[in-house]
C-alpha cells in the first residue's frame, strides 16, 4: 500500500486492535481473523504464523464460505467505478497494475471478458496483480475462461491465498 501501515506484532496489542488490522487481507471477510482467536492462538505472533492460519482457517470453511469469499473480489479493472467499495489494498494493487490508466480498448476487452467469465463462472475473475501488468492479465484470463468451473474454482482460491500472503507481507514486519 502506498501509505504503509507497519505493524510489529506483540502481546501488547489486543485481539480486537489485531483483527481490526487483519479484516481486509481477505477481501470483506473479516470472519478470517476473527475465527483465528476463537481457539487458542500462538504467543509468538509473526508473519509467517499468521498466513498458516489464516491460510489454514480459509482452507477449512465451507463450500459456501469460500464461494462468498471469491465472490467479494471486485472486478479488474472495472476503471475502479466502485471505488468506494473497494479495500485500500485494492485500489492499490489495481493502480500498480495500470488497471486505472486503461485506454478505450483495454477497457472494452476487460469488461467483455469480465462478463463472459463472470458468466460462465457466477464469480469475478480474480489473480493476483501484484507485479503483473494489463497485458498479462488480459491473457491470462483469456485463457482461464476455458478451464472448467472446478478447475477455476481452485485457481481462485490459490490466488486469494496469494494475494492474502502479500497483503500480510506488505502490512506487518
Amino acid at each position: 500500500m502506498s501509505n504503509k501501515t507497519f505493524i510489529f506484532l506483540s502481546k501488547k496489542i489486543s485481539k480486537t486492535k489485531i483483527i481490526e488490522l487483519l479484516k481486509s487481507i481477505y477481501e470483506h471477510s473479516p470472519w478470517v481473523p476473527e475465527r483465528l482467536f476463537s481457539n487458542e492462538v500462538n504467543e509468538n505472533l509473526n508473519k509467517e504464523y499468521l498466513q498458516q492460519k489464516m491460510k489454514s482457517i480459509v482452507d477449512n470453511a465451507s463450500k459456501k464460505e469460500k464461494l462468498d469469499l471469491i465472490k467479494s473480489h471486485p472486478e479488474l479493472g472495472n476503471k475502479l467505478k466502485k471505488i468506494d467499495e473497494l479495500t485500500e489494498f485494492s485500489k492499490e494493487e489495481q493502480k500498480s497494475a495500470g488497471l486505472d490508466q486503461c485506454n478505450e480498448e483495454e477497457f472494452e476487452v476487460l469488461t467483455q471478458l469480465n462478463k463472459q467469465y463472470r458468466n460462465q463462472f457466477q464469480f469475478p475473475f480474480i489473480i493476483a496483480v501484484k507485479g503483473l501488468s494489463k497485458n498479462d492479465i488480459i491473457n491470462e484470463m483469456k485463457k482461464r475462461v476455458h478451464n472448467s468451473e472446478e478447475e477455476e474454482f481452485e485457481t481462485a482460491m490459490k490466488q486469494i491465498h496469494k494475494i492474502a500472503s502479500l497483503r500480510i507481507n506488505d502490512l506487518i514486519y
